[in-house]
């Protein structure tokens, strides 16, 4: 009777293999944290955002830009998405005009956000380029 028991509770439990947690991606520099300018632009979660929007964000080869100043165009571009949601979904896809090298004029750059619970349970908000999850 008690291996019995001790089976069922082993098949209850789900085995875990990999855990790879927020704090790690961040300190790993997989994430980086612009909650610091994302509070100040009105979010009231921890945001970060993927090396792909970092280096989207970083790219200041024109004259004149400054990550700052593209990532607060790019997080005013995401409030605008938010307020224009009426499901409540915890997706939002938008896409921030950036000037570049290469073009004359500034082109669209594909996004989605995803607000989830982060390590401790609490809301936390996630930028990413279209395509990375």
């Amino acid at each position: 009777m008690r291996n019995e028991k001790e089976n069922q509770t082993n098949q209850n439990q789900e085995e875990i293999i990999f855990s790879y947690s927020r704090a790690q991606a961040l300190e790993d520099g997989v994430l980086a944290d612009v909650s610091s300018l994302a509070k100040e632009a009105g979010f009231k979660y921890p945001v970060a955002v993927t090396q792909g929007v970092y280096s989207v964000l970083d790219d200041t080869r024109v004259a004149g830009q400054s990550f700052e100043g593209r990532c607060w165009d790019m997080l005013t571009i995401f409030r605008y998405a938010i307020k224009k949601i009426k499901d409540g979904g915890d997706a939002i896809y938008f896409a921030p005009l950036f000037l570049s090298p290469e073009a004359e004029e500034p082109k669209p750059v594909q996004m989605w956000a995803k607000c989830g619970a982060g390590d401790d349970y609490n809301p936390v908000i996630t930028i990413m380029l279209e395509g990375e999850d």
